[in-house]
């Protein structure tokens, strides 16, 4: 048996870059995986790579910040492969950039509904099961912006922090039940969301820094390697191994099992 057999994940932003490599790692281990996202044909490849490796995946292509499509999207991923027992929250955006003062204010509210608004109508449709079945891990892929202040990075700033406040809340929530919850930075990897960065005038202008690094990545073994290493964390996570962290915020480097230890002498 492999250690995920009889788990359904629903991973958002699943068609391509992080959410991609954390639904083929799910799928890996031996969980049943719906990926959802908005570009179907991207999700179609995805499921078709993880099919080709004997693993099960749906596709739903929905709209993360619309709740009839989560509503949608949850159900049929339920009636396709049974109660979740895993969610990754994954689906982000990077922009807008530039000072507040001159922010286009529907677009930084867009990325909000993106950051905030998508993952609380998440965890309001899901949970309720999970709370019920006393059942499930929930993962939040936030950032290291999260704790940095960063100029001409409002949006995305504001909602990494407000993503792990909402982990921390939630973990408060469900303390004494069977469903855990945790926010983690997936590393520094040049995905197609980062491309977008480097490519937007907005980023060029404003973030000279970020885009310069952005250039200097790499888009060969050292992409595989970093995706590899968010999917292990997130597997990591689910596996139940460490329940004990349960609302808290971690970055790749992280050791585990040393925080586990020290949550527990601390309690």
């Amino acid at each position: 048996m492999k250690s995920l057999d009889g788990e359904i994940a629903l991973v958002t932003g699943a068609g391509r870059g992080f959410g991609r490599a954390i639904a083929e790692k799910l799928a890996r281990e031996g969980a049943a995986v719906a990926l959802l996202a908005r570009n179907a044909a991207q999700l179609a490849e995805a499921v078709s790579a993880i099919e080709a490796q004997g693993g099960r995946a749906v596709a739903i292509a929905a709209d993360v910040t619309e709740p009839a499509d989560v509503d949608r999207a949850v159900a049929e991923a339920e009636a396709a492969l049974g109660p979740l027992t895993i969610f990754i929250n994954n689906a982000g955006v990077p922009g807008p950039f530039g000072p507040i003062w001159e922010l286009d204010i529907d677009a930084w509210w867009a990325a909000q509904h993106v950051h905030i608004r998508a993952p609380m109508l998440f965890l309001r449709r899901i949970l309720p099961g999970m709370v019920a079945r006393d059942r499930g891990r929930i993962v939040v892929v936030s950032a290291i912006a999260s704790r940095k202040v960063a100029p001409h990075l409002s949006a995305y700033c504001t909602g990494k922090i407000a993503q792990n406040r909402i982990v921390a809340e939630a973990a408060a929530e469900l303390e004494g039940k069977g469903v855990k919850i945790f926010a983690i930075d997936p590393g520094f990897v040049f995905t197609a969301l980062a491309r977008d960065t480097m490519t937007s005038p907005e980023a060029q202008k404003w973030l000279p820094g970020m885009v310069d690094r952005l250039q200097q990545a790499s888009d060969g073994r050292e992409v595989a390697d970093g995706l590899a290493r968010c999917a292990q964390r997130c597997f990591d996570l689910v596996s139940g191994r460490y329940d004990g962290l349960s609302g808290c915020y971690m970055e790749i480097p992280d050791d585990l099992d040393a925080m586990a230890r020290e949550r527990m002498a601390a309690e």
